[in-house]
């Protein structure tokens, strides 16, 4: 065996420990979704469709937690986007202050949301031009800032 195979096995044999060790690590597990308390006042049935495929994941208690959402290093870019998410913006606690929610319009006309990453597997958040805008109509209706005034 020469020495670059060897190299090469003692890389792999590393890299598949860290592998095996890094899954004990405790975060990135805790996949729990809290109870729904309130959802906002939707302006129609079609709002709620599409924030339910575009935005439930993160911004809501109802996160429909994929397999790979359990393996790391995966699992902690996921339960930081949702912790992340929930804190921001959630839909299922319009009980307490969304003070993000007057900017949501913005950040899906922008294209800023759903996140391009998160729609390369996540096929219902993937937004055509039209129902982008629907969306940002919709939300503008919900929070108060009308189609057309960026920064009220």
């Amino acid at each position: 065996m020469s020495i670059t195979r060897w190299r090469w096995k003692r890389i792999l044999l590393w890299t598949l420990g860290l592998f095996v060790v890094i899954q004990l690590v405790p975060y990135g597990r805790a996949h729990t979704n809290p109870p729904v308390v309130q959802e906002p006042a939707w302006d129609s049935p079609n709002t709620r469709a599409l924030v339910k495929g575009a935005c439930f994941d993160c911004h809501s208690n109802e996160t429909e937690w994929p397999k790979y959402a359990s393996v790391a290093p995966v699992s902690w870019l996921v339960q930081r986007d949702v912790d992340t998410g929930r804190a921001h913006l959630n839909f299922s606690q319009w009980d307490r202050n969304q003070r993000h929610a007057v900017d949501a319009a913005d950040e899906i006309r922008t294209g800023d949301m759903p996140q391009t990453y998160y729609t390369w597997m996540h096929s219902a958040a993937r937004l055509s031009d039209l129902d982008r805008e629907l969306l940002a109509q919709g939300f503008g209706k919900m929070f108060g800032r009308p189609t057309g005034d960026p920064k009220r």
